[in-house]
C-alpha cells in the first residue's frame, strides 16, 4: 500500500472538476479591491444626491418662508400749500348756572334755545327760611342801633359833666367805651342783613351774559340745592354765547412756524357746502404738545347771524409755505412700531433680496395717501402693504412691482 500510494502523487487532487483551475491570492484580493471601490462610489453617489436634495429642499424652503410683496416707488410731489385740518367749534362763553340760594322753584321763564341778554331774569327760587333770617337780622340791627343811640346820649353827658367834676372820670370812661361797644354792634348787625340781603337776592337767577340757553334742568316745584357740582347742586340751566365762536385746531408740527397770530384762515362746514366763513387766528398755546407732536390754535369766527352751532365740526383751510419737495406714498405702507414711523423698501445684499425699514417724517395725511417729507428716495422701492411681523433684514419675495397709481408692471 505504501508503494502504491508513493507511486500516484497526485492522488489527493481528484476532488477537482476536470480543467478547473485553483484561484491565487493576488486576484482574491484584486476582487476585493474592485468591489470596495464599487461600493464607495454607490455611497458617494447616493450622499451627493441625498446633500443635493437637502440644499434644494432648504433653498425651496426658505423661498416659501419669504413673504411676499408688491413693491413700487414713490411718487413725487409738492408740498401742499393748503393744509385741511379738523376743528372744534366751541362757544366763546359757556357757563352752567347754579342756585346761590336753597329752597323750592316757583318759576323758569326761558326753556332751550332762547336768545337772552345780559341781566335777564331766568327763574324765581322761593326759600322761606332766608326770608325769616332776614327779617329777624333787621331786628336786631334796630335793636343795636337802638342801644347805640342811648349809649351815645349817656356817654356824650359823662363827658360834659365830668368837665365840671360832677361825675367821676371812671363812670366816665364806662360809658365812653360802652358807647364804642355799642356802635360795633350796629356795624356787625348791618353785616348779618346785608349778607341776608344778597341771599335774598339770589332767590332770583340772572342771566350773567348774553346769550342762548342751551339746557334747562329743573322745573316748577324742584328742590333747589345751593352750591355747584353733581353732589353740592343741580344745574339749573346752561348758557352759551354765540355772537363770536371759537374754532380750536392742532397744526402739526411740521407746519407751525407757518402759523401767525392775526392772519385769516377760511373755514368750512359740511352742512353749508360751497360756502367759506373766514376766521381771525387769535392765540396759540406756544407749545408743542409732546403726545401728538401739535400746536393748539384758536380761531374766532364772527357769528352774529347765529347761522353757525358750537360743538360743530369745521374744516379749517391753512395755507402753509412750500418747505421742500415731497414723496407721496398710500398709508397702508406706513408702519407704526415703538420706536417711531417706519416704511419698508426693498434691497439686494449678498443674501437676497431683503427688507429694509427706514425712518420717515409725513407731512399731510389725506387718510389715503401720505406725503414723506424726509427719510425717502425717489430710487426707493416701497413695500405697498408690508406685514406686521416684518422685521429689518428679512427676507422677501418680490411677486411685482406696482405703480404709484397702483397699475401692474415687470419684474423689478
Amino acid at each position: 500500500m505504501s508503494d502504491q500510494s508513493q507511486s500516484n502523487p497526485h492522488s489527493g487532487s481528484r476532488d477537482q472538476a476536470p480543467g478547473q483551475r485553483p484561484i491565487s491570492a493576488p486576484a482574491v484580493i484584486l476582487g476585493f479591491v474592485v468591489v470596495l471601490l464599487v461600493a464607495c462610489i454607490v455611497g458617494a453617489i447616493g450622499i451627493l444626491g441625498r446633500m443635493h436634495s437637502d440644499t434644494v429642499l432648504a433653498k425651496q424652503t426658505r423661498a416659501l418662508a419669504a413673504p411676499t410683496v408688491d413693491v413700487a416707488s414713490p411718487k413725487p410731489g409738492a408740498p401742499a400749500d393748503v393744509l385741511v385740518l379738523p376743528g372744534n367749534v366751541t362757544a366763546y362763553t359757556d357757563a352752567p348756572i347754579y342756585a346761590r340760594t336753597e329752597g323750592y322753584l316757583t318759576r323758569w321763564y326761558y326753556d332751550i334755545g332762547a336768545h337772552v341778554q345780559k341781566g335777564a331774569l331766568l327763574a324765581v327760587i322761593s326759600s322761606p327760611e332766608v326770608d325769616q333770617q332776614l327779617a329777624q337780622a333787621e331786628a336786631d340791627l334796630a335793636t343795636a342801633q337802638t342801644n347805640a343811640k342811648n349809649a351815645k346820649v349817656q356817654a356824650d353827658r359823662y363827658s360834659d359833666l365830668v368837665k365840671s367834676n360832677s361825675v367821676s372820670r371812671l363812670d366816665t370812661d364806662t360809658f365812653v367805651t360802652q358807647a364804642a361797644a355799642a356802635a360795633s354792634a350796629v356795624h356787625s348787625a348791618q353785616a348779618n342783613v346785608d349778607r341776608l340781603r344778597a341771599m335774598q337776592s339770589f332767590e332770583k337767577i340772572y342771566a350773567p351774559f348774553s346769550g342762548v340757553i342751551t339746557a334747562r334742568n329743573v322745573d316748577t316745584g324742584q328742590l333747589i340745592n345751593a352750591g355747584a357740582g353733581s353732589a353740592a347742586g343741580t344745574e339749573l340751566f346752561h348758557m352759551q354765547a354765540v355772537q363770536v365762536l371759537r374754532v380750536y385746531a392742532s397744526v402739526p408740527q411740521l407746519y407751525s412756524g407757518t402759523v401767525k397770530r392775526g392772519m385769516k384762515v377760511p373755514l368750512t362746514f359740511p352742512q353749508f357746502p360751497g360756502q367759506t366763513f373766514e376766521g381771525t387766528l387769535v392765540r396759540t398755546t406756544n407749545a408743542i404738545d409732546p403726545a401728538s407732536r401739535t400746536l393748539l390754535i384758536e380761531i374766532d369766527v364772527n357769528n352774529r347771524d347765529g347761522k353757525l352751532l358750537p360743538g360743530a365740526l369745521a374744516q379749517v383751510h391753512f395755507r402753509t409755505t412750500a418747505t421742500a419737495p415731497t414723496l407721496i406714498i398710500p398709508t397702508a405702507a406706513l408702519i407704526f412700531r415703538s420706536e417711531g414711523l417706519r416704511v419698508a423698501t426693498v434691497v439686494n445684499n449678498n443674501q437676497g433680496t431683503v427688507a429694509h425699514l427706514t425712518p420717515v417724517e409725513i407731512g399731510q395725511d389725506d387718510g389715503a395717501t401720505a406725503q414723506v417729507v424726509n427719510g425717502l428716495n425717489p430710487s426707493d422701492r416701497v413695500i405697498q402693504d408690508p406685514p406686521d411681523s416684518l422685521i429689518e433684514g428679512e427676507l422677501v419675495t418680490v411677486i411685482s412691482a406696482v405703480s404709484s397709481s397702483g397699475e401692474g408692471g415687470g419684474q423689478p
